[in-house]
């Protein structure tokens, strides 16, 4: 795929996620979760997260932010859902790495590759990598904590 056309998926799927966000909503019955802020960007997101075993079950978030932020969220909780602690770590460390340019293995990402473009833009890449680290920390917490990307 050509440097054009994966921009333009880019845009195109940030902006279908941020329209219609997948998994936008409360989870009542949630067994962790996280508040993440960014401060500079006006993002702020609660993950929501139900394990079984270790296994992720569901997974969902709420909160406002900008496209970027909302986009990331929305693919994240499509990508984590049914995998296991393991598998979500692993793509944890491999976005994190994709959107701070290190080489990684593209086809590991599947769908989340379109995320790759946020490189492109340094200022934005705290917006899309937010709903991440919020993942990640409600993940390693038995309670309800805050995440500040600064």
């Amino acid at each position: 795929m050509s440097s054009a056309d994966l921009r333009d998926l880019y845009q195109q799927v940030i902006m279908d996620h941020n329209k219609k966000p997948r998994n936008f909503r409360e989870m009542g019955n949630a067994n962790h979760l996280a508040h993440g802020n960014n401060p500079l960007c006006g993002d702020a997101l609660v993950v929501f997260v139900k394990l079984d075993g270790d296994v992720i079950e569901d997974v969902s978030f709420q909160g406002s932010g900008c496209a970027i932020s909302v986009a990331s969220a929305s693919l994240m909780t499509e990508a984590l859902k049914g995998k296991t602690l393991t598998e979500a770590e692993t793509l944890y460390e491999s976005v994190h790495k994709q959107m701070t340019g290190e080489d990684i293995e593209q086809s590991a990402l599947g769908k989340l590759e379109v995320l790759s473009g946020v490189k492109e833009f340094p200022a934005r890449v705290k917006c899309a990598t937010l709903s991440w680290h919020t993942m990640h920390a409600a993940l390693d917490s038995d309670h309800d904590i805050s995440v500040t990307t600064e």
